[in-house]
């Protein structure tokens, strides 16, 4: 038994020792932007950092907990000169991270005030390989946003700098969230890219569509009374919130009617139930014939 144990064992030993060495490597905490609703972003640098879009990381913050370390998506873009992760302030390791920031105080914090951060990563998901297809769908549920905030600002990094190399030409970005807090930090995102688009005369680029799945009588009310404003009256945008859940089989069969004969990559993250679904709509929308319209599902879920 020993003979088949020893080589895995010592694989294994090895990897914890390059995590363990990556995440003695110094990380400098370089801006710390607070958002709404207790939502925190931290911009950091460390020597030697490359990462894909879409990828996650693992951070300890020993003033924190020196034993607990935590998985965050990424959500700067490859080109940047930075990465960073979005916080929301949910529990008692989030509550210390936001208070050991200064986040809790009012006036300015100094730079070497802020804590200790270890980082171990970049790890890869499926939405690396978002930019191998002309077509894609960005399904993100809640929190499961997050991935795409990378992806996109990487696709407009690129679309800026060599469009006529990018091979991806359309993006439809789903994001189902239960309330309009979780809007507030990307729908800036959402707006900076909507405005630079049309500035460029390519709003065709991306289609989003944002759809709030709880909801009362009262936000009912209001949506009907500001309806025909020029802008939402939730995020700030041209394409109105929507409310309730995606009909994902019209939406199937809508892109496949405007990409035939393509492959249409599928990137979900979020939960279980939902990539059945997707999985199951990917597979009944797609021909039989190889020349004809393909979705090809990918998944990461919380």
């Amino acid at each position: 038994t020993w003979k088949w144990v020893v080589g895995p064992m010592f694989l294994y030993l090895c990897e914890r020792l390059v995590r363990f060495w990556r995440s003695q490597q110094k990380v400098v905490i370089t801006k710390v932007v607070i958002h709404p609703f207790k939502t925190i972003e931290l911009q950091m640098m460390k020597k030697g950092f490359k990462m894909e879009v879409g990828q996650y990381i693992f951070v300890k913050c020993p003033a924190v907990s020196k034993l607990e370390w935590h998985p965050f998506t990424l959500t700067s873009a490859p080109e940047e000169d930075y990465f960073s992760i979005h916080v929301r302030i949910v529990g008692d390791w989030t509550e210390g991270l936001f208070n050991a920031c200064g986040c809790d105080k009012q006036e300015f914090q100094e730079a070497w005030k802020l804590p200790k951060i270890a980082v171990d990563g970049p790890f890869g998901t499926a939405s690396e390989d978002v930019f191998s297809y002309e077509t894609v769908m960005l399904v993100g549920a809640g929190i499961g946003v997050t991935p795409f905030a990378s992806v996109l600002k990487s696709v407009w990094y690129k679309y800026c700098h060599d469009a006529t190399n990018l091979k991806l030409r359309k993006i439809y970005f789903y994001w189902l969230c239960r309330d309009t807090h979780a809007f507030e930090w990307f729908a800036d995102l959402l707006q900076s890219l909507e405005a630079q688009m049309q500035e460029r005369n390519n709003a065709e680029f991306l289609s989003y569509n944002i759809y709030l799945t709880g909801w009362d009588e009262t936000q009912a009310t209001h949506f009907v009374l500001h309806h025909e404003e020029e802008k939402d009256v939730i995020t700030g945008l041209k394409q109105k919130t929507l409310y309730g859940r995606p009909n994902w089989e019209n939406e199937f069969k809508t892109i496949a009617g405007k990409h035939p004969g393509s492959r249409i990559g599928v990137f979900l993250c979020g939960p279980e139930g939902l990539a059945d679904t997707l999985n199951k709509q990917s597979i009944s929308n797609s021909e039989a014939d190889p020349r004809g319209v393909h979705f090809i599902f990918n998944k990461e879920n919380f």
